[in-house]
């Protein structure tokens, strides 16, 4: 009993650190730091995600009124002019709007701060890409997280039980392949259906890490199915499912995404 509890526990340890990977690296999260203007230190968080029919507000804040700042952004991918849009300073916080995109729709932007002849722009070199999507219903989307995380968690559970000398195989693997099946291959293409407007846009579709690399772990852990049926020693089977599974994981989320091509939109 003691040892199953710290497999469980060595399990949910791995699990929760490929998925804070998983987030910190992808091209949605948040670009943060941390400059100093006018001998007052300001944190930043420019986001790279934004879903709903809203404006997304870019905010920098501040307790310096005497700041002050605008948004320079284009369409992403386009002969687009800059727009310059001024920052309004409100309740310590400066902001500045960028219009809402059609789903899967990007646009890159830089913040530019001033403080009487100081000058700083956010980020200094490149510019920030933000994707825009639609709203997805947050029951779909909490199952569809639960399903996959849980998947990885039993994924996890089931390579460190392979080590064991009688390891109980059969419930972890198929646990795991239930819980991807739902989570990656039924609710992951209703997610992006509402999200970007198409159900599948991995292979041969399109470009999308998101989708490839859930049909893999898919694949993978179907394999390691068969093989607790079929095979007197399935163990190499569920390890590599699993190595797979983690490998995958450690792709940052949304990588070669839906990206919506601008030139194929109507003329206005």
């Amino acid at each position: 009993m003691k040892r199953t509890i710290i497999f469980w526990i060595l399990a949910l340890l791995i699990t929760l650190g490929s998925a804070v990977y998983q987030r910190a690296t992808g091209p949605t999260y948040p670009i943060r730091g941390k400059i100093n203007l006018n001998d007052n230190d300001i944190k930043y968080s420019l986001g790279r995600s934004h879903g709903g029919t809203t404006n997304h507000t870019v905010e920098i804040k501040t307790d310096d009124p005497a700041l002050e700042g605008y948004v320079i952004w284009k369409r992403y991918k386009t002969k687009d002019d800059w727009t310059k849009t001024p920052m309004l300073y409100k309740d310590g916080t400066l902001s500045a709007e960028l219009p809402n995109q059609p789903p899967a729709g990007k646009l890159e932007y830089q913040v530019t701060l001033q403080a009487g002849d100081k000058t700083l722009t956010l980020p200094e070199k490149d510019s920030v890409i933000i994707r825009f999507k639609g709203d997805v219903p947050t029951l779909i989307l909490i199952i569809h997280v639960l399903a996959m995380f849980t998947g990885m968690l039993f994924s996890n559970r089931a390579a460190i039980e392979s080590f064991t000398k009688e390891a109980n195989l059969k419930f972890l693997t198929l646990c795991t392949l239930g819980l991807i099946t739902v989570g990656g291959m039924i609710l992951g293409p209703i997610v992006q259906k509402y999200a970007f407007g198409a159900y599948w846009t991995g292979w041969p579709f399109g470009t999308d890490l998101t989708d490839n690399k859930t049909a893999i772990a898919f694949i993978a852990w179907i394999l390691a199915a068969i093989s607790v049926y079929k095979f007197k020693n399935p163990r190499r089977w569920v390890i590599a499912a699993a190595i797979i599974t983690l490998a995958v994981y450690l792709i940052p989320h949304s990588m070669f995404g839906s990206e919506l091509d601008y030139s194929k939109l109507p003329q206005q």
